[in-house]
């Protein structure tokens, strides 16, 4: 009976790690698929884009001409409304995170049905956005086509993200920072503004950032909102008509010149780059928070 019981336990253990191996192989090629998939897709950018970039192409006005065309209203555009969302959902994120992680002890059902709304907001598809945004910003509250709208289109959008990931750095704050603090005399809003903030400071502009780049790469909500694909001109204002990287990309690519097609690798690359410096902006302040831990 132990000899039996031996070997079935041997046989049971060589299936498990032929099973295990299957598994990682299958793992293996599922990664590798990706990264090859990834590396084709930028070596075909590069080699359309890249012979287009320079200086004078981002500076140039956009041209119904592709040897001419530049992209300079359509970055313009990118940094207004990527600006003015940052200015509207970022305090608004931050306050309701604090709010509901700090002030909010009492936990009731009103508070836990906000929370799981939060947590399903972020997970709405980016068009939602755009739909809502069309009917409240541009037609009810008669914005028009212009950045305002957009921008705020784009706020709803990151808020649920900005919102959790507050929360979350905040979680990460030791509770002695804050007992330590109460306990020398500060009141509860001076322990959260001098000690609770500062260090959770880090893990929320690096949420902050991630939400940005996520909003700068969106093309659903703007196109919904009424961005449109050409504008020669760069906005002036928060009610002037504009265009963004993103949308001038997505009519680009489907335009049947060639000279368009380079045009729009070419955008693709600024905008990756765009991206690139603001996630590596988020890695340094990750890496910061660990130091300092």
């Amino acid at each position: 009976m132990i000899g039996s019981t031996d070997a079935a336990a041997v046989k049971l253990l060589a299936k498990r790690k032929r099973a295990d191996r299957i598994f990682r192989a299958f793992c293996f090629f599922a990664a590798s698929l990706g990264v090859l998939i990834l590396i084709l897709f930028l070596y075909k950018i590069l080699i359309d884009g890249v012979g287009r970039m320079s200086w004078n192409f981002m500076r140039t006005n956009l041209s119904s001409r592709p040897a001419r065309t530049g992209i300079w209203p359509a970055i313009v555009g990118s940094a207004y409304v990527m600006a003015l969302t940052a200015i509207i959902a970022v305090p608004m994120g931050v306050a309701a995170a604090v709010y509901l992680e700090e002030f909010n002890t009492r936990k009731s059902r009103l508070s836990e049905f906000i929370q799981l709304n939060i947590a399903n907001l972020a997970g709405v598809p980016s068009i939602v956005y755009g739909m809502l945004g069309l009917a409240v910003f541009v037609r009810w509250m008669a914005l028009h086509e212009s950045v305002l709208s957009g921008a705020l289109t784009m706020s709803l959008l990151i808020l649920p993200m900005v919102i959790i990931v507050t929360q979350e750095a905040l979680r990460a704050v030791p509770k002695g920072y804050r007992d330590g603090s109460l306990a020398l005399g500060s009141t509860y809003w001076q322990a959260i503004r001098f000690q609770v903030l500062p260090s959770a400071a880090p893990g929320i502009f690096t949420g902050i950032i991630l939400a940005i780049s996520r909003a700068m790469g969106e093309t659903a909500p703007l196109i919904v909102v009424g961005a449109a694909a050409y504008v020669s001109s760069i906005p002036r204002n928060v009610h002037d008509r504009y265009t963004v990287l993103p949308i001038k990309i997505f009519d680009w690519a489907g335009e049947a010149k060639p000279g368009f097609n380079q045009a729009a690798a070419t955008a693709i690359l600024v905008l990756m780059i765009a991206l690139l410096l603001l996630n590596s902006v988020a890695i340094y302040l990750r890496a910061r928070a660990r130091l300092r831990r």
